[in-house]
């Protein structure tokens, strides 16, 4: 067959249509079904209408959204501070209102109403919010209140079934009253199918997408972990089939402060709880976060007691990490290195009588104590980075008695062009008492380098093209820049 006969048949094609059934005796055969290609339309970009966000840019309208989380680690108070956050136009939780505030509906079908009220009111005392400042834009329902939400059920005698009446009267509800926002909590409330089936669970998400697109609306369903993924959770860690998860166009989890991180950042066990992270884990409509949000649990009193201060309730809200290298220069870097360069046997065993860290917490004024959690996890971050970018260095040798030890000593020095000198008893360079090469010490990438871990801006000065020190402090890391790129 040639190129010319196939093309004919190409352009005399008909849209496919199967044969139809046979019809039965005394019955009219079934219409043929036709499936037709839609042919895509090319479209100028600036003329596509851009998607509508609703809170930050984790919330779209139209779209659906899972919060996954442990059991009491804080979802009902964080939607209830970002439904606040919404309903006055505020960013109390670091996240923007565009277009100002909007209509938020939170249904709730584990707590009563009063319950929530005492979450709702604390929020509102806490960040200062009057009734005004909603304007009636929050509604709140609860299902211990008779506010049922079911929208799907299945059994063994009728099957799998969407609850359609339900879908429209919430779909009309939503789209009379200009509701940009339904928060439902616990999605697994929310419907009496088999919440480990796939197709079932698939379609019940998809309904509730198409209520938001019909309602215009963001849908925001907060959904529990398994057992299984009870240590860390992720977004694959939400109990039940995947269906939910992969009908989501973001997915917000939330994780307690672990041990590890409580260490880091000198949290007490008692108050870690109190503390929680948040990130999306599968953002298809914004780019992805590279570090998650912290939030802090504070409480505050309603003052509704009759001879006490009443019920004390928690209010989420942002928190930061410390920051090892804040308000820590160059020049204390080099006075810590003094004092090593001159000390006897200074150990890197933080149990040692002569450990590295002491020195630092002399120099710092903090305290070396164990029960200083704070100050132990700022000697003991900057210790880490200190160590990694060479400022100091472990040398192996045995102490007085003979014993294997693990000693310190200095790297590079942390100030170009100053070193310290034979004449005062530190220096253990080259003749004179000068270090070889002395230059900047600096944190590898992703450590010490601010809060943020963002990168630094050039300091210039003499060195302005294209290099510089981070933030402008030799402490903090030394940064050129080529085409565009930090290199470290």
């Amino acid at each position: 067959m040639t190129a010319a006969s196939l093309q004919s048949r190409f352009d005399d094609a008909r849209p496919f249509c199967p044969t139809p059934l046979q019809p039965v005796q005394g019955k009219q055969a079934p219409d043929p079904i036709i499936v037709t290609a839609t042919p895509y339309a090319w479209r100028d970009p600036t003329t596509i209408k851009p998607r509508e966000w609703v809170y930050g840019r984790s919330i779209q309208r139209g779209h659906l959204r899972a919060v996954v989380a442990q059991g009491a680690a804080g979802k009902t108070i964080l939607s209830v501070g970002e439904a606040l956050a919404m309903a006055t136009g505020r960013n109390l939780l670091g996240q923007e209102v565009p277009g100002g505030p909007k209509r938020v509906w939170l249904w709730n079908l584990e707590d009563d109403a009063e319950e929530l009220s005492r979450i709702i009111q604390a929020a509102c005392k806490h960040w200062g919010i009057t009734a005004g400042d909603i304007g009636g834009r929050l509604f709140v329902d609860s299902a211990l209140d008779g506010a049922i939400l079911k929208l799907a059920t299945s059994t063994a005698a009728e099957g799998f079934v969407i609850n359609r009446p339900l879908v429209a009267a919430l779909t009309d509800e939503m789209k009379g009253r200009g509701i940009d926002y339904l928060h439902v909590d616990p999605f697994v409330s929310s419907h009496s199918a088999n919440e480990s089936d796939n197709m079932e669970v698939d379609a019940i998400a998809k309904e509730w997408a198409l209520v938001g697109k019909n309602a215009e609306a963001g849908i925001g369903l907060a959904h529990h972990v398994s057992k299984a993924g009870a240590a860390e959770a992720t977004a694959l860690s939400a109990r039940g089939a995947v269906a939910l998860i992969n009908a989501c166009r973001s997915v917000l989890v939330l994780n307690r402060m672990g041990e590890d991180e409580a260490k880091r950042y000198g949290i007490e066990e008692e108050r870690r709880r109190r503390y929680f992270r948040t990130y999306d884990d599968k953002n298809n409509r914004a780019p992805p976060s590279d570090a998650s949000d912290w939030f802090q649990m504070v409480s505050v009193s309603l003052g509704n007691g009759v001879n006490d201060e009443g019920d004390n309730m928690g209010v989420v809200v942002p928190w930061s990490p410390p920051d090892a290298f804040e308000n820590v220069t160059a020049d204390h870097l080099y006075r810590v290195q003094c004092l090593v360069d001159q000390g006897e046997e200074v150990r890197f065993d933080a149990q040692a009588k002569n450990w590295v860290g002491k020195l630092v917490a002399q120099v710092l004024n903090l305290s070396a104590e164990s029960d200083a959690k704070g100050d132990r996890a700022k000697i003991n971050a900057l210790l880490r980075t200190w160590f990694a970018n060479g400022a100091f260095v472990k040398v192996e040798g045995r102490d007085r008695k003979s014993n294997p030890r693990t000693f310190v000593e200095v790297g590079e020095w942390a100030l170009q062009g100053v070193a310290p000198t034979s004449t005062g008893g530190v220096g253990k360079g080259v003749e004179g008492g000068e270090p070889a090469r002395p230059h900047p010490t600096f944190p590898p990438i992703g450590e010490g380098v601010g809060r943020d871990g963002s990168e630094a801006e050039n300091a210039g000065g003499e060195n302005s093209g294209g290099e510089g020190f981070v933030g402008g402090n030799p402490a903090l890391g030394f940064v050129k820049r080529d085409l565009g790129k930090t290199v470290f």
